[in-house]
């Protein structure tokens, strides 16, 4: 059948579904999870740590010193701490010392490497081989000794490539935390539900692989990003896994899903069931959202969402005027995401019902002072050619800033605080007796298999892999008799004078070889292409292993965005005129 036409079915499919799923819930008998929480949203964003991001944020500080949160523990219930940097921690490079600093920069001006080497050196000081970015080292197996010391020799490395002068004045950017004066929104929630402070990523690696634990609970074996080979190769079917991903999961349980993205090419797009047909009946524009959970009726019990990745088709990948919280680019226009998402739930019909999960797809090569732990390994069928180091999947990554949020979230304020109840923007525990300024700080450790355990064992599915079926969940959160009150809005970003968003970014070098970032979205690209000519494989082959500039890559991105957008996907138009 011709791709557009079972695209127009799926359409048609999907509209029929939606009412008879309505008249189903007008009648008592919608197939729709049961219990407190029926509706999961979970908002991945882009390469933070925990330490820079809410190891400081929700402590105060005065006269330059560092007190860390103070709230209650999640499971004993005792008074507990957040876990926070160490002050007089930090790196030593070229003779100089580096510490752990408060105050962070809002936006930095290069990306700091965390390919699986990249990471390496952070962890362990194990040096690379080339350049940051190239992923070579040597690796036997077996994960070397935690020394935590190479975060100031990463980014200087690349820094001295990129010969980017302001870098290379300021190298312990990467120990910088940030304050709650520049994360008013994200410290808040943090402050006000739950913080967990043991949430590691799946790997000590980049971006992909760590994104598809969050689907799969594995990667199949990769970990690395996708580079030249795997594009020539390209999984022009999609990325498989043994036992599928939570969305078959949910679909097997005749559970409804959605995907919220904030531009063409989500990451998510890259797994095999995600085909044009499906895509079109569950994928959304993420400026959409708010409006759409006014519905009383809203459909999916589990809504993935995905931000806007910035200049990544326009100015070869820098990231720049997104809302990812990428590196490049401002995380206050991530904080406004958070933001909105938050305010649009918590304004809706679905509040009572719901649970949203904030967290990060990996640190993006930001210290933090918790070495990663030994990791249960999948289990599952791995492919060869995924494998760059033959890593073993057996120690996480960094730890990642994690916030969850429900009313069902007991708020635990010790007796004397000033609990607001009244829908203003302050915290509920805002500091009482003994002094605290959090609600919930939860110790258990997880991982991004955590996500899918807590959503299996909420919703009645089975474990995909080995990871999520030994993975802590943290349905315990959920612990209050009724639903709390909250705050209805959030404080506004902060103000960050980034200095380049006063003028219009201009175009990256379009001679400049392809990056490992621009490169995955070549390869969401090219699988996308492949759904499109289902017949044309060899000619897409031929096109993705001739991108070797940003300007080849921009190209070939605004055709395939353009082509599924007038192929009806939802979440990418066709241009204008």
């Amino acid at each position: 059948m011709d791709p557009i036409e079972r695209i127009r079915q799926a359409i048609t499919h999907e509209r029929e579904e939606w009412h008879a799923w309505l008249a189903g819930l007008r009648a008592g008998r919608a197939p729709a999870p049961q219990g407190r929480i029926r509706h999961v949203f979970v908002l991945v964003l882009e390469n933070r740590s925990f330490d820079h991001m809410l190891g400081v944020s929700t402590g105060t500080v005065a006269d330059g010193s560092l007190r860390h949160g103070v709230g209650t523990d999640a499971v004993t219930g005792a008074p507990t701490t957040v876990d926070g940097p160490d002050t007089r921690a930090g790196n030593r490079h070229a003779g100089k010392d580096h510490p752990v600093r408060i105050g962070a920069p809002f936006a930095l001006p290069v990306d700091p490497p965390h390919e699986f080497c990249d990471v390496m050196l952070q962890l362990a000081s194990t040096a690379i081989t080339g350049r940051p970015h190239d992923d070579r080292c040597a690796y036997d197996g077996t994960y070397p000794p935690i020394t935590l010391g190479g975060f100031v020799d990463n980014y200087v490395n690349e820094a001295t490539v990129k010969q980017d002068a302001e870098a290379l004045a300021d190298p312990g950017a990467v120990l910088a935390c940030f304050t709650a004066d520049q994360l008013p929104v994200l410290s808040t929630l943090a402050r006000e539900f739950a913080v967990c402070d043991r949430w590691f990523s799946a790997l000590p690696g980049p971006t992909w692989p760590n994104r598809f634990f969050l689907h799969a609970a594995s990667s199949a074996g990769l970990d690395h990003s996708p580079d030249p080979v795997d594009t020539v190769r390209s999984k022009l079917s999609g990325y498989t896994f043994e036992h599928g991903t939570l969305y078959e999961a949910l679909d097997g349980k005749g559970l409804p899903w959605r995907v919220y993205a904030g531009d063409a090419l989500p990451q998510v797009s890259a797994l095999a069931g995600m085909d044009l047909p499906t895509t079109v009946e569950h994928y959304h524009l993420l400026d959409d959202l708010a409006k759409h959970l006014q519905d009383p009726g809203y459909p999916a019990a589990y809504t993935f969402i995905e931000p806007n990745y910035g200049h990544v088709l326009t100015h070869g990948g820098d990231f720049r005027c997104g809302n990812s919280q990428h590196p490049l680019d401002d995380v206050t226009d991530g904080e406004a995401l958070i933001k909105s998402v938050y305010e649009g739930l918590r304004r809706s019909p679905l509040w009572e019902s719901s649970l949203l999960v904030i967290t990060y797809d990996e640190h993006g090569g930001f210290y933090d002072h918790v070495p990663p732990p030994a990791a249960v390994p999948p289990g599952d069928r791995t492919d060869p050619e995924h494998s760059a180091h033959g890593f073993r999947f057996d120690r996480l990554g960094v730890r990642v800033p994690t916030v969850v949020v429900s009313p069902w979230i007991p708020a635990a304020a010790p007796a004397g605080t000033d609990s607001s109840t009244d829908g203003g923007t302050g915290s509920g525990t805002d500091g009482g007796t003994d002094g605290r300024n959090c609600n919930l700080i939860d110790h258990t450790q997880y991982d991004h298999g955590s996500l899918l355990a807590t959503v299996e064992r909420l919703f009645g599915l089975a474990p995909l892999t080995d990871r999520d079926a030994r993975a802590n969940d943290f349905l315990h959160l959920l612990s209050a008799d009724a639903p709390r009150e909250a705050p209805r809005t959030l404080p506004d970003p902060a103000e960050s004078g980034v200095s380049w968003k006063a003028e219009a970014a201009g175009p990256a070098d379009p001679g400049r070889p392809v990056t490992a970032t621009l490169r995955g979205f070549v390869e969401t690209a090219a699988i996308q292409e492949a759904r499109l000519h289902p017949q044309e494989h060899d000619r897409i082959r031929q096109r993705a292993a001739g991108i070797a500039t940003v300007a080849d890559a921009e190209q070939y991105l605004s055709d395939i965005t353009a082509q599924l957008g007038r192929a009806g996907l939802r979440i990418a138009r066709p241009p204008q005129g």
